[in-house]
Order: C-alpha cells, then sequence, then structure tokens
C-alpha cells in the first residue's frame, strides 16, 4: 500500500465505473485529476471552452447510457460550465461536473476565483455538494454517480478544494464502496400495464408519440413490436428518432396534428406535454381524447387530464404490455385507420420534396437539405445545432436507426454540434459523425474544430449559410418591417477558412451540383472538415416546427 492524492482517487473510480475519457479545460486546480487520469488510461480531452466540456460529457452520457463527465477549473471554469450543465439537466443526461475550487483552508480570505459555485450549481443539477476531507473523495465521487445515474437521471456537480484534490492519504485509510448503487431497472406496477392493455384493446385508431426517454430506456425494439403487432402509428422526436427506421410502414412524420385530431386514444411515451406537444392544448389533444402517458412520473399529467400514467421504465413497461396485447392481424378499424393516414403522409412528404427540387442560385434551404441527406448513409450519427435549418432537417432528413441523431434537447442550445461531435467520434470512430449547422449557431462553439483536430478526430460540419439568425429574424422582419432588424444579420462569412487555419478541410459550395462531390472530399481529406454552403435567406420562412430553437 502507499499514498495516493485526490486527483489518483477520482481516476480510480472513474476507471471502474468504465469511463474512457474527461473533457476538460486545463487549470491550476484541476492538474492532480489529469495525472490520475495518465496513470489509470483514462483520455483528457482538452477543449478550448468550458460550455463545450460540459456538453461533450452530455454527448458522452447519451451515447454511452452511462455518465460523462467535465473537469473544469474554480470560478470562470465553473461558470462557464453552467450552460451546458443546464442544458444537460434539461435533457435528464447523467453528466458528473467535478470542480475545482480555491483552497478550503483560506475559505473567505479572498483567494482567487474564490466564490460559492455550490450554490450556483444546485439549481441546476440533481446533487451539488463539496468534499472537504481528502480520504473521502471516492465515497463523494461515487454518492454523485449514483444520484446521477437514479432515476430521473441528469446532472450531478463535486467540488473539490485544491487543497483537498492535492492531499495524500494512505491507500490502505481509504474506504471504497464495492457495491455503491443498485442496477436494476424500475419497473412499472403490473396493473397499470394491465389497464393500458385495457385501453388500447379497445381503440379503434390509436396513436403514439415517443421521445427521448423511450431512447434511453432502450426501448426501441419492444417499441417496434408494439407497432407492427397492434397496427398503430407511431410519431418520433429527440432522440427517439430513429427508434423505427423511416421507412417502416407504422412511421409518420407530417400528419402528427392530423393523427392526435383523430384518434381515440394517444399514448405518449418518453416525452412530456411541453411547448414540443402544444402543452397537451385541444389544439393537438382534443378534450375527447383518451390520453395515456409512459415514463418519468414528474411530468405525468402535466398541462393534461390523462385517461392513465404508467410510471416507471419504458422498456420494462412496453415489454410487460406486450405480454398482455393480442396481435392485431387485419382488424378493419386499425387497417383503414394506417392507410388514412398514409395517404395524407405521402401527400405531404411528395410536397416537401417538390421544393426540395427547385432549382435556384443559392441555393434554398430544401434543397440544401436534399443534397446533404442524398450524401448521408444509414450509419452516419447526424448532430443537430441551429434553429430554423435544424428544425426543417429534421423532418427532411430521415433517421433510420436509434441514436444516430442528436439535438440539445428541451433547452434548445445552440453550440452543441462540434461538442457532441467529439465526444461521439471518440466513441464511434468508424463512424462518420455529421454536424448540421446554422450560421448563427456555428459561432458559439465553432473553435472546437481545433480540439478535433489536435485529437485527430475527423468530424463533418455542413453550414446552411442565410447570413443571419433566421429564426428570430424572420418573425422580426413580420412584426417591425426591414428597416427595425436589429441585431439579427450575419455576414456571410467564409467560416470554412477558420477550419482550413486551424488544420481542418474545408470547402465553400454555393452550386447544388457540387455538394456531393465536396462531402466526399470531405470525408476523403480525414480531417476534420467543414462545408459551408451558401443558401438562400428567402427561401423557406414558412417553415414549421421551431419556438426558441427547440425541435418538435
Amino acid at each position: 500500500m502507499g499514498y495516493l492524492d485526490g486527483g489518483e482517487m477520482v481516476a480510480k473510480v472513474l476507471k471502474k465505473e468504465g469511463i474512457k475519457a474527461i473533457f476538460t479545460l486545463c487549470g491550476g486546480h484541476i492538474l492532480p485529476v489529469y495525472e490520475g487520469c495518465r496513470k489509470e488510461g483514462i483520455a483528457v480531452v482538452d477543449v478550448r471552452h468550458e460550455q463545450a466540456a460540459a456538453h461533450a460529457a452530455d454527448a458522452y452520457a447519451r451515447i454511452t447510457r452511462g455518465i460523462g463527465v467535465c473537469v473544469v477549473t474554480a470560478g470562470p471554469g465553473v461558470t462557464d460550465a453552467v450552460t451546458g450543465i443546464a442544458n444537460a439537466f434539461f435533457a435528464k443526461s447523467p453528466v458528473v461536473c467535478i470542480g475545482g475550487a480555491a483552497p478550503f483552508s483560506t475559505l473567505g480570505k479572498g483567494n482567487l476565483q474564490e466564490m460559492d459555485q455550490v450554490s450556483l450549481m444546485r439549481p441546476i443539477t440533481k446533487w451539488a455538494e463539496a468534499v472537504y476531507d481528502t480520504k473521502r473523495i471516492p465515497e463523494f465521487l461515487m454518492t454523485a454517480i449514483r444520484q446521477a445515474l437514479s432515476p430521473k437521471k441528469g446532472p450531478v456537480y463535486l467540488e473539490i478544494p485544491m487543497d483537498t484534490l492535492f492531499g495524500r492519504e494512505d491507500e490502505g485509510a481509504i474506504t471504497w464502496p464495492k457495491s455503491f448503487r443498485s442496477h436494476y431497472r424500475m419497473g412499472p406496477e403490473p396493473k397499470a400495464v394491465e389497464e393500458l392493455a385495457a385501453l388500447l384493446k379497445q381503440a379503434k385508431r390509436p396513436v403514439v408519440i415517443a421521445g427521448s426517454d423511450l431512447y434511453l430506456d432502450k426501448a426501441w425494439e419492444a417499441l417496434r413490436i408494439l407497432a407492427e403487432t397492434q397496427r398503430v402509428p407511431v410519431f418520433l422526436n429527440g432522440m427517439a428518432r430513429g427508434a423505427l427506421p423511416s421507412d417502416h410502414p407504422n412511421f409518420f412524420q407530417y400528419t402528427r396534428r392530423k393523427a392526435c385530431q383523430g384518434a381515440d386514444l394517444a399514448v405518449v411515451i418518453g416525452t412530456p406535454l411541453d411547448f414540443r406537444l402544444d402543452f397537451g392544448s385541444p389544439g393537438l389533444f382534443p378534450e375527447h381524447l383518451k390520453l395515456a402517458m409512459l415514463g418519468d412520473p414528474d411530468v405525468l399529467g402535466k398541462n393534461r387530464e390523462l385517461a392513465l400514467g404508467v410510471p416507471g421504465d419504458i422498456r420494462l413497461a412496453l415489454e410487460g404490455l406486450l405480454e398482455s396485447l393480442p396481435q392485431v392481424d387485419n382488424e378493419p378499424d386499425r387497417m383503414r385507420w394506417i392507410e388514412q393516414l398514409r395517404k395524407d403522409e405521402e401527400t405531404k412528404a411528395m410536397a416537401e420534396e417538390e421544393k426540395a427540387n427547385i432549382a435556384s442560385s443559392p441555393m434554398s434551404s430544401y434543397r440544401f437539405l436534399k443534397e446533404l441527406r442524398e450524401a448521408l448513409t444509414e450509419d452516419d450519427i447526424l448532430i443537430g445545432d441551429g434553429g430554423d435549418v435544424v428544425a426543417l432537417g429534421s423532418k427532411l432528413i430521415p433517421a433510420k436507426k436509434p441514436g444516430h441523431w442528436m439535438d440539445p434537447g428541451p433547452m434548445g442550445c445552440l453550440g452543441v454540434g462540434a461538442p457532441f461531435a467529439i465526444a461521439a467520434k471518440l466513441l464511434h470512430p468508424q463512424k462518420n459523425v455529421v454536424i448540421l449547422y446554422g450560421d448563427g449557431s456555428f459561432g458559439l462553439n465553432g473553435f472546437e474544430f481545433d480540439t478535433a483536430v489536435r485529437f485527430k478526430l475527423p468530424i463533418i460540419g455542413v453550414i446552411g449559410n442565410d447570413a443571419a439568425w433566421s429564426q428570430i429574424r424572420n418573425p422580426q422582419l413580420d412584426l417591425y418591417g426591414e428597416e427595425a432588424s436589429i441585431g439579427t444579420a450575419l455576414a456571410a462569412t467564409h467560416y470554412e477558412e477558420v477550419v482550413k487555419g486551424l488544420g481542418g478541410y474545408g470547402e465553400y459550395v454555393d452550386d447544388p451540383a457540387a455538394f456531393r462531390g465536396a462531402f466526399e472530399r470531405a470525408k476523403a481529406s480525414n480531417k476534420p472538415a467543414l462545408l459551408n454552403v451558401r443558401i438562400d435567406p428567402k427561401v423557406g420562412k414558412e417553415q414549421m416546427g421551431v419556438r426558441g430553437g427547440a425541435i418538435y
């Protein structure tokens, strides 16, 4: 037995948890963590802004469904991470944020970067504490991990003052909890599942809407079986996109409102009745419609009276439901219901496709997204970071596999693109990881292409550049006119030159016919790459489904 400092203790706990990389920006307060990670074989990915570190940890957590870890230095290091942690909080992403702090021994004397960081983090985390005894670091860190991963999941904050982290303890005096959390899922009550089965048996025109928690609970296979055996139309949002492939006969994209207005039962799975679902209002869910919800107990019945709420793990609930339901083969009401929706779906899809086929210079956002769609493969991971162009992209670009579409989540936070892509490429080096950017959002964390270059992570960014914050500018012009358009115009900047200057690959594209070749060259470069695509700001103002940066 020897002596360990606090950083070595942190690294040993993370290694036990299976963490392969942490995300950070250096600071003297946290140096022992780096050395501990070096000794334990954990990659230290140093980014250019702590917001990016938090976003990357968020993506790592979503992809692995375990914890993601960011380590930030004191003062501005912690405050810079706040936006990323808040985004993880709204997305229920289990991020463990370890914050450095001024030495505890000089607390209150006015040390450099001394501030009350725990109170700052409490409103945007599940749990926020500080540890002041070096030998208790493993105990506190394991508690943080348990809190992050227990229902409902979310980010946590653990502060370790500088003198605590640099402190050393005899390894034999340290308590290392061996079994500090349960790995079992919290299943629903059987009676609740039976009641849901009864509602589905009675329904002639049911509809299912599923969101991100379905993906996080690994319930996509159960959803597929439910859709096929019960002849149920399914609509998806958030990270649930791809839970049914876009070409699946039960998947629908354009007719959600019509489906809900005509249904006699709506089953909402793993997503709240928030702004994305019109707050459960009669505009989407008529008052006569029976509504059942599955998932997070905190949101069951919020904003709308329910016929039934089923709290608990979604996969276990759906698997139990399948055991209680007979297969519906050619039941006439269900078949007519699917056929009716499919006709409307195809009509609307054709109208969207007609817009995408129009040739113009500069190209429309529709045409741009069609070119991107045709360049992607079903195995590519696509990350949305922007407003209008990403909302439209979520409709025009299909997701065929679960976990292959990522967006900020309900907070609608811009700037996730490069950090999310860095984490995704670390975890899936064999896949193409593509960022769909608006030109506004690229400005927030675009400099993280430097991180991608340094770590040899060939991510690909594609900007739809209309030289404006169009999501805000378009309604601003409608409200106040051209003469009052303030703060929403951008320049048609050559962002690809920035990435080239950082050591990556860049190309400017203003012709639809040139896009595919540029995309293939970006892939072949084997470097972090950015395609800057000029699009027409006047085409696409009628896009629907965007409010405050979030995607329906």
